[in-house]
């Protein structure tokens, strides 16, 4: 087998955790607001600002990664989760607990997310590259999956504080010997390309690799990019802060709603692999367009349902399509820009993803605070997303790159 895709599976393995946590914090947001004696407005503001440390901290993790490696990023990561969780159990004002679950340990899942992974699996695959980037992306899915129901369980057994200490000992265990043993930067010059491919390779014109990151991001394509990740994280971290609230506030028990938003993960693993087998052959742009837009549909549905099985239902359709945004964003990046840049770039675009995070989880908590209503912020992630599939189908088509071949 391909060693890329040993990367490809611990990269998943650590995304499940990073990205679960991250998009996960809903069974944690009513029992620390109780136990802390935050309101809701306050501990949601706390989110949102770890939400834009978690964005501000991308560029930063796939800067490190092009100059230090990815083995430096992920030990760092972990050390700061470890630091971060440490503090925060240990946090009873606002000032600490904001610095230490808002932003400290927002860094260091920054450091361990898809962000710091893309770059080395974009230099891993070419041929399969698309492909390979969902099943990172599978890793986030599985995350909510796993993590948003089992969290619930954990926090309703031993308390949020045992539930935060026993994640960062996993997520430890699991990060060092995927850092040290598996991942590694020093791709094969051929990548994952079949021979014919590499012939094929051989004779074509060589791309211009002096494309600078200033004049990418002074390109269309770029920002059409951002605005759909800006939706992308407007939507999921508001899901992932108030989704359970939400559900809890109309009627449901605290572990049927963590189960509502399991099942979404859950779903979004299958989606996902579906999804991952057409992303090199079918226009990305299209798929990119087709999740936008059903998402979106299916935030309003969430805010209506009534029953357990409405619930399911409309959380199984939106998983299909849930996972795949940020896979896709990427692999267009790297179709348009090439895979010297993708990392930076990303970092850069993903950094309009946590600022849509950062807004829907201060307005979720606000805005029900203020008008007794999840309308507000549901409402506006399903314009917002619908938007964005209109937007992504003007992006370039599969094979357009703004690296012009050198002159003869």
């Amino acid at each position: 087998m391909y060693f890329g895709w040993n990367i490809v599976v611990a990269a998943s393995l650590l995304t499940l955790l990073s990205s679960g946590l991250r998009l996960g914090i809903g069974p944690f947001f009513l029992p620390m607001a109780q136990d802390l004696g935050f309101s809701r407005s306050l501990l949601a503001s706390i989110v949102a600002v770890g939400m834009m440390c978690y964005g501000l901290a991308m560029p930063l993790a796939g800067l490190l990664v092009a100059r230090r490696g990815t083995r430096f990023v992920l030990l760092s990561g972990t050390a700061l989760v470890v630091v971060a969780t440490l503090w925060t159990v240990l946090a009873r004002s606002p000032l600490p607990f904001m610095l230490s679950f808002g932003v400290l340990l927002s860094v260091g899942l920054a450091f361990t997310s898809p962000v710091a992974l893309t770059p080395v699996i974009s230099k891993w695959f070419t041929r399969k590259r698309g492909r390979a980037l969902f099943f990172l992306s599978t890793g986030s899915m599985a995350g909510m999956a796993v993590m948003t129901p089992l969290m619930g369980w954990a926090i309703g057994h031993w308390g949020w504080r045992a539930a935060l200490i026993g994640f960062a000992t996993v997520f430890t265990a699991v990060t060092l010997p995927a850092a040290l043993c598996i991942v590694r930067d020093d791709a094969p010059e051929n990548t994952d390309l079949l021979p014919a491919d590499i012939a094929a390779r051989a004779n074509a014109p060589k791309p211009r690799d002096s494309l600078r990151l200033r004049d990418a991001v002074r390109t269309a394509p770029f920002w059409k990019i951002f605005f759909g990740l800006f939706c992308c994280g407007f939507s999921m971290n508001l899901l992932g802060t108030h989704g359970v609230p939400m559900l809890m506030d109309h009627g449901f028990d605290p572990m049927t709603s963590s189960m509502g938003i399991g099942v979404i993960g859950v779903v979004a693993i299958f989606g996902t692999l579906v999804l991952g087998h057409f992303a090199d052959t079918l226009p990305r742009r299209g798929i990119l367009a087709a999740i936008y837009f059903i998402r979106g549909l299916g935030f309003f549905a969430l805010v209506v349902v009534g029953t357990h099985w409405e619930l399911y239902l409309a959380a199984s359709i939106g998983g299909l399509v849930w996972a795949g945004s940020i896979a896709l964003s990427s692999a267009i990046l790297a179709d348009v820009y090439g895979v010297r840049l993708v990392g930076v770039l990303y970092g850069v675009a993903y950094l309009g993803h946590q600022l849509g995070g950062t807004l829907s989880s201060w307005l979720g908590g606000w805005g029900y605070e203020t008008y007794g209503t999840h309308w507000l912020a549901f409402g506006a992630a399903g314009m917002l997303l619908i938007a964005a599939a209109v937007v992504a189908l003007q992006l370039p088509r599969k094979g357009f790159t703004l690296m012009a071949p050198q002159a003869a």
